[in-house]
């Protein structure tokens, strides 16, 4: 089962086994990183088809010929290279689920394609005529904004309705945090694992460093920086040196920024700057004036505006 205790992910896990056992189209969306195939998968565990197979393909990692003969197949002599017949996935997906990854890549002619296979459910080959029943469950993934991708023609209104019949959001890390813990342990055992040795404990540093960083790769990057962690730690503790150096970096938050509180002032501005610069220059209104570019009179206007004025 897919881990996390957070209530974000807890309501994509119930609504995942909601839809698990239905025939409906899933779209799931979320940013790179965020587990979107893991939830595919557990779908299909949960579904009747699980004893069938369960395939998936990345839209945006094939050029649009390739992409077309992995999909539906294609016929031999349909093109420079295509010696023999090929089943496309469509076909040997049968009876199983077909996940569908970065939907969002695919052009518009292969799109009309999968749009119609979707409604007719049936795949004709490239190059072929007859057409072959499709028996799968599809479950599409992107971390694109499709209804964007709409407006700007870059995606077939249609087909995005086929596909959104269920729509699941997967939540980005740094707004379900009470799941880091769980994912490094979880990490941190695999790799172990995987490497025929002890878990490595972490730091109390290491585990304040990852609790507070934004994970803009969300888990995909977490578990590259554990795995980094453990290959870079010769004890059997990882501190805070061993994790990359983005993580640990401090962020100086600038004056003036987007954020919760509101930002100062021009007037306070102002005044902190013309306090500053008075007091550079020794309390000298004059020479002060000169600095900040304005006459003395300007300057004694201002300091008197101030409450309680700046003292001599």
């Amino acid at each position: 089962k897919p881990l996390g205790k957070s209530r974000a992910f807890q309501e994509v896990l119930k609504l995942a086994e909601q839809v698990a056992p239905t025939e409906s189209t899933v779209l799931i969306q979320g940013e790179s990183g965020t587990g979107k195939e893991v939830i595919a998968r557990y779908i299909h565990e949960l579904s009747a088809r699980a004893d069938g197979g369960f395939f998936s393909l990345n839209c945006g990692a094939l050029p649009e010929s390739l992409l077309e003969s992995e999909l539906f197949g294609h016929v031999k002599g349909s093109f420079t290279g295509a010696v023999r017949d090929k089943q496309g996935l469509f076909a040997a997906a049968r009876g199983g689920t077909f996940f569908l990854d970065e939907i969002g890549e695919m052009s518009p002619a292969t799109q009309v394609k999968l749009l119609r296979v979707l409604q007719e459910r049936e795949a004709i080959p490239v190059g072929g005529t007859e057409p072959i029943p499709v028996d799968v469950r599809v479950v599409a993934a992107t971390n694109r904004d499709l209804e964007d991708d709409i407006k700007r023609g870059r995606f077939r209104t249609d087909l995005y309705y086929r596909l959104n019949v269920i729509a699941i959001h997967l939540p980005p890390l740094r707004d379900r945090r009470d799941d880091i813990q769980i994912l490094w342990e979880e990490f941190l055992s695999r790799i172990a694992k995987e490497r025929d040795e002890q878990p490595k404990a972490l730091a109390e540093d290491a585990k304040g460093a990852l609790l507070a960083y934004d994970w803009p790769g969300n888990v995909r990057e977490l578990e590259n920086a554990l795995e980094r962690a453990v290959v870079l730690s010769k004890a059997t503790t990882i501190d805070l040196a061993a994790l990359p150096d983005k993580l640990t970096e401090r962020r100086v938050e600038p004056l003036v920024a987007e954020r919760p509180h509101a930002n100062p002032t021009l007037d306070v501005i102002e005044r902190a700057y013309i306090t500053w610069v008075l007091q550079s220059e020794g309390g000298n209104k004059t020479r002060a004036a000169e600095v900040l570019g304005i006459d003395p009179s300007t300057l004694y206007r201002k300091l008197s505006r101030y409450e309680g004025g700046v003292p001599e």
